[in-house]
């Protein structure tokens, strides 16, 4: 009976995102609310002799979420910074043309997000991407579609590299899949996402332009421009070499930011760049928070070992397919880390298909992964309901990708 109660609260957090627009109640409160609650009744039921295993537990989820908030942190410092001083919408006006076609626009966006999420991360990627999009004189529908399109791109282009996703890194680190069978879902990922923008692009009519900027940037915005992109750079490499966590590599890159931007700046000025820690939006990083609880709390009271158990009486490929939705309602993160505990008996195609689907199944709800939640918070435009509307597409996308990956990899190995 107490199991049914703390899965109500993981409902009632959903349904709480879900009907957002009807409450007017922020997600990110009652999410973070329904989260917290779960671990103080998931302590009020235990006995006494579990409370240490408990708070071990809380402490292991904290960890992963403070890692996660610490990156976000320093990721949206950056973008908050270049965007607010005009540097990004600059940039875009070089690489894009001043007007072209939306259906042209909607194929450069997706290709570049897709790059973009596999040198780097997906966070990044989806943060760049949004602003990107802000820079475009769009109607709200088309906007809406070349975010979903982003959020979609953004999850494929992370699985192809182990810098990209991390539960492309997990499987790697496990020993299952070497980088040049993952260079191989590139093929995949990308006909996916082009297959997506097709798809998308139907209806869609006219000229896009970018809106000018108007603001002006000196010598210190280039440079922590460059900082940013050395960041995300070096963030892969070190990674690759060192097995540095990314959020060191950033939170580093942040502080050379700071120093850099104190060396140029005096106390007379009216902003310090300190002052863009303060211009992030904590609404998402409360969000993140409250959907991890929920998530933790899932794994604490056996939700995710349950879902290990149904994976191995399917066929492999079959679970994996599943798995990838399953994804869209729960973290990818533990999921795959409840299915490598589980030791599977995959092959290198089958572990290549599950690959693909738990980094790319969450893009089928707005809720099923880190660049859905951030595109949510991020862009008024998205809401729970508005990305249902295109849940059809999507998930035709998934199962064009997954059938491809899966050919691929057999015929390969």
């Amino acid at each position: 009976m107490f199991q049914y109660l703390l899965i109500s609260f993981a409902v009632l957090a959903l349904l709480s995102i879900i009907f957002e627009e009807i409450t007017h109640i922020n997600k990110a409160k009652t999410t973070l609310f329904f989260g917290c609650i779960s671990w103080v009744a998931l302590f009020i039921h235990a006995q006494p002799e579990q409370h240490s295993i408990l708070n071990h537990h809380l402490e292991e989820n904290l960890l992963e979420i403070a890692v996660l908030w610490l990156f976000l942190m320093s990721t949206m410092t950056f973008v908050a910074y270049l965007n607010a001083k005009g540097v990004i919408q600059v940039a875009v006006q070089k690489l894009f043309p001043a007007k072209l076609s939306k259906r042209r626009l909607m194929l450069l966006v997706a290709l570049f997000s897709l790059v973009l999420s596999a040198i780097c991360d997906n966070v990044t990627a989806t943060l760049v991407t949004l602003t990107l999009l802000q820079s475009f004189d769009l109607d709200k529908k088309t906007k809406l579609k070349m975010a979903v399109l982003t959020i979609f791109a953004v999850n494929s282009g992370g699985v192809s590299l182990i810098t990209g996703d991390v539960t492309t890194l997990m499987i790697f680190l496990d020993g299952h899949v070497k980088i040049s069978e993952l260079l191989m879902l590139l093929i995949p990922a990308v006909a996916s996402v082009f297959f997506l923008a097709i798809i998308l692009s139907f209806g869609t009519k006219g000229q896009a332009n970018i809106t000018p900027s108007e603001q002006s940037y000196d010598r210190i915005d280039i440079v922590i421009a460059a900082i940013f992109f050395s960041t995300i750079v070096l963030t892969m490499v070190f990674n690759i070499l060192f097995q540095i966590p990314p959020v060191l590599t950033f939170l580093s890159g942040l502080s050379i930011m700071f120093l850099v931007g104190r060396t140029y700046k005096t106390d007379t000025e009216e902003t310090l760049i300190l002052d863009y820690v303060r211009k992030i939006e904590y609404d998402t990083l409360l969000f993140f928070l409250g959907i991890l609880l929920i998530v933790g709390m899932l794994k604490e009271v056996g939700v995710l070992e349950l879902i290990t158990e149904i994976y191995n009486k399917f066929d492999p490929n079959v679970s994996s397919f599943l798995a990838g939705i399953g994804s869209a309602l729960l973290d990818n993160v533990p999921l795959t880390a409840a299915l490598l505990k589980a030791d599977p008996a995959l092959t290198t195609p089958q572990w290549l298909g599950l690959t693909y689907a738990v980094g790319v199944g969450g893009s089928l709800l707005v809720i099923g992964s880190s660049a859905g939640i951030i595109a949510m918070s991020k862009m008024k435009e998205i809401t729970f309901m508005s990305y249902s509307k295109y849940i059809p597409a999507l998930f035709a996308a998934y199962v064009f990708g997954y059938a491809v990956t899966i050919m691929l990899a057999q015929h390969f190995y």
